[in-house]
This record gives C-alpha cells, sequence and structure tokens, in this order.
C-alpha cells in the first residue's frame, strides 16, 4: 500500500510539466481495458472541486448486464479509513477526543487498552492483531455480526508488538475507531457519516453500505476466471465497520478528499497531524509520489472490489478508481490516467499481442546486469527455473514474459522492456525499461 505507482519507485524523482489534459487518449486507454477484458471500473478526476473527468467501464451486474456509470456505487473498502479519520478529528476539533485519549476509557479488555492511544490507532501503532489476516476470518465474513460480537472478536486477539514500538497495518483498529465514534457520539456510524460529511459536502452516493442492491445501482464485484466474470464471495459490512464498509463513486471520493484537504472538514492543525508521517503512515492516510509531486490518499480492497485515491495539492487535483472486476494491475491503470492526464508520453498497452516461446538457449543470451545514467539502480537478467527473469536492486526477481525476441514484459507491473535491434538482429547488451509513461535505456556492464 506505501508502493503504490511504481514497483521501481522509478517516477518519483521527475518533474511533471502542465499539459493539455487529453479526454480524447483516456477514454481510448479505458475503452481499451474494457475491450479486452481487463477491468470494470469506474474512474472520476476532480479539480478544485469540480469533475473534470468521468468515465465507467464495464457491467455493475454481469448477470443482468447492467452497464456502470457515473452513479455506481462500489464497495471502497479501506478509503472508508480517511472518512473514520476525519470523523476522529472533528471529535478531537469538538474537545470530545483527544490524540491522547486512552482506548482503555471505552474497550478495557483489548490487549494493552491502558497503553494504546486514539493517536495509535489512527496510525497502525496500537499492536492490535488485525483479524482479517486470520484464517478464521473467511469462515465469518459473511455473516452479520454486532457490535458486542466484533468487540469480543477484537477483546480476544493477541498484541503483535508492544504499543507505539512500531507500525502494522490494523483493520482491527479501525473498527474500535468506528466503534468509538458511536460511542462519542451516541449516535451509528453510518448516520454520523452523513451528518459530518455527506451532507456537508452534498455527496449524494456516499453512505455505510449493506447487502448489494443491483437494482439501486449498485455494483457486484467479480473474479476473472476461465475468460468470464465469476462472481465473487460478498462480505457482510458490519464485519468491516469504521474500517471498510462505505459505498461510494470515484467523483464523490474526490470531492470528499478535495474537501478534506482543503479545509471543509477539519481544522488546519486536524490536518496537519492527520498527514504527519511516522514509519510510513499518515494518521488514516497515506502519501505517495508521482514524478516529483505528492498525493495523499488510501486504497481499498474487499471481495473483489478494489479502489484507489489520491489528492494532489500542488494541483488542486483528486484521482479516484472504484473497481468491481480486474485482470490488470490497478497501479499500472493509475499510472496511465495520471500519465495521459499530465500530458505526458504514454503508450496504450496493446493487448492483441500475444507471447512467444523461447528456448532456455536464446534466453541465456539476454543475461547480465545492466545500468542506466537515468535512474540509480541496476537490473539483473538471468534465466532461472525455465524463464527469463529481472531483479532491480532491492526489488524481488520477477518472470520477463518475452512478446518478441526483443519485447518482454511483466503486466502487474505494467513494464515493458525493449531491447535494441538492428534488422532482424537484437542487440543483447542495451534495453529500453517502459514503465508509466517514463522510458529509460539500460546498458549491460
Amino acid at each position: 500500500m506505501k508502493q503504490l505507482f511504481s514497483l521501481f519507485l522509478l517516477l518519483s524523482a521527475f518533474a511533471l510539466s502542465a499539459q493539455t489534459f487529453d479526454k480524447v487518449k483516456l477514454d481510448q486507454y479505458l475503452e481499451n481495458l474494457e475491450a479486452h477484458n481487463k477491468a470494470m471500473m469506474s474512474v472520476g478526476l476532480v479539480k478544485d472541486g469540480n469533475a473534470v473527468y468521468q468515465k465507467s467501464i464495464g457491467y455493475a451486474d454481469a448477470g443482468s448486464k447492467q452497464k456502470a456509470n457515473s452513479n455506481t456505487q462500489y464497495r471502497i473498502g479501506s478509503i472508508t479509513k480517511v472518512f473514520t479519520s476525519t470523523m476522529i478529528f472533528q471529535l478531537i476539533d469538538e474537545g470530545k477526543l483527544s490524540l491522547d485519549t486512552s482506548l482503555s476509557k471505552y474497550y478495557p479488555k483489548v490487549k494493552n487498552a491502558d497503553k494504546i492511544t486514539i493517536s495509535m490507532l489512527l496510525n497502525h501503532r496500537s499492536g492490535i492483531h488485525n483479524f482479517t489476516n486470520d484464517r478464521a476470518y473467511q469462515f465469518y465474513m459473511t455473516q452479520p455480526k454486532s457490535k458486542a460480537e466484533m468487540v469480543g472478536l477484537i477483546e480476544g486477539l493477541d498484541s503483535d508488538f508492544e504499543p507505539d514500538s512500531r507500525a502494522d497495518y490494523s483493520n482491527s483498529a479501525f473498527v474500535l475507531l468506528g466503534f468509538i465514534i458511536e460511542d462519542v457520539t451516541g449516535d451509528s456510524y453510518a448516520s454520523q457519516l452523513q451528518k459530518r460529511i455527506a451532507q456537508k459536502l452534498n455527496l449524494e452516493r456516499t453512505a455505510y453500505g449493506g447487502p448489494i442492491k443491483a437494482a439501486d445501482n449498485q455494483a457486484q464485484s467479480y473474479t476473472r476466471s476461465a475468460n468470464t466474470w465469476a462472481t465473487a464471495t460478498v462480505t457482510d459490512m458490519s464485519i468491516p465497520h469504521g474500517a471498510g464498509a462505505i459505498i461510494s463513486t470515484p467523483t464523490e471520493i474526490g470531492k470528499f478528499l478535495t474537501g478534506l484537504m482543503t479545509g471543509k472538514l477539519i481544522s488546519a492543525e486536524s490536518l496537519t497531524r492527520m498527514k504527519e508521517l511516522k514509519d510510513g503512515y499518515g494518521r488514516g492516510i497515506f502519501q505517495f509520489p508521482f514524478h516529483g509531486k505528492t498525493a495523499y490518499g488510501h486504497s481499498g480492497g474487499i471481495d473483489a472490489f478494489s479502489s484507489n485515491s489520491g489528492y494532489f495539492e500542488a494541483d488542486g487535483l483528486a484521482v479516484a478508481i472504484t473497481s468491481n472486476g480486474m485482470d490488470y494491475t490497478m497501479n499500472d491503470i493509475l499510472i496511465g490516467i495520471l500519465s495521459i492526464y499530465n500530458g505526458m508520453a504514454f503508450e496504450i498497452p496493446d493487448f492483441n499481442k500475444k507471447p512467444v516461446e523461447l528456448s532456455e538457449e536464446d534466453m541465456a543470451q539476454y543475461e547480465g546486469t545492466f545500468a542506466s545514467a537515468g535512474i540509480p539502480l541496476k537490473i539483473t537478467i538471468k534465466v532461472a527455473g525455465g524463464n527469463l527473469t529481472a531483479q532491480a536492486t532491492g526489488q524481488n526477481a520477477f518472470n520477463l514474459t518475452p512478446y518478441s525476441s526483443s519485447e518482454f514484459r511483466f503486466d502487474p507491473a505494467g513494464i515493458v522492456m525493449v531491447f535494441a535491434t538492428e534488422g532482424d538482429k537484437v542487440d543483447y547488451s542495451t534495453f529500453t525499461l517502459k514503465q508509466g509513461g517514463g522510458s529509460f535505456k539500460f546498458t549491460k556492464e
């Protein structure tokens, strides 16, 4: 979740230049994904609080062939945490909580509750074990649970580490924060979401989720299997609560992030505290780079839904994607959208190309360690387990799929490596790495 935009983190070192937004090309990119069944999703771009681009591809409900549109609601998973954090900071602004308030005031039976503060819950430093990591989770995730049952479940969890000694992602902490909002206000989380955020920003399609209703333009989620979209398991929304139970649209997520970051929901002091990073975690929010600029936002995943969002303060731009079916990498799609929006060089993928087969003897000719003058990392290419693999400095090795004798891809990260050619001869000493609009030449050492 902290490496949202690039496997190699190549892009953060290069500055953006302002260019004209090519809506036609962005349409073509998304329609290309749809035509090849790579994704079913909606995209929203919000500039200075106004929607400047909306696009939906694929079905909200594949069974009835109901197409998604700009009002389709998706489960947004952990983007919910930004909403929860916002409401907690509103209560802090109102003097009803503080970052130093002890968890023991509300849930004293949780392990180490007397050592855990609201601040630690917000930035994943509580040590409370993440219940969604347990094998048992898959056996009860579809069944409704009461608040008392969820609290009892969390009270029974061990502590993974001493509070505030380090950070580790915990849905358990944000379920508790959602309950604390209810305890402090004497109202439901769903009602507080409407009063504190949705009504203030005129968000009409943002709410606490329930059973999915296609008739209400709510998306069902799907996995890609045997060249078809198969319905995914459906989590009961009483389980994720303040950690992941909100449904929304990408445009409304963008308007929410814009409102949050421009002072419409919490005080300037609280916003500063929310954005403070410690061990890579903010308080209910993350930071990520794109070409020298910084965005604040969050990703989300629940069932087969996946989503991502960010707000670039320097541009007043919010971007959000909500997907209910993915057979591609969300990271690569987000890079493509931002690259096109910013007028950067970006090649729409050619999904009609088919992989080719190379013998191990042929693959051995590509082996070597390569370096680039443009970026401070080396890439080692070698044959392993019958596959040609690449490994960048400090990264895990990954398989390269050949599409010709000169072109190799790693689709999960949107990486294309093209070796130089002269006529029909391959120059095994140099290749160009293309990723997310960037193009970098590497030469064998």
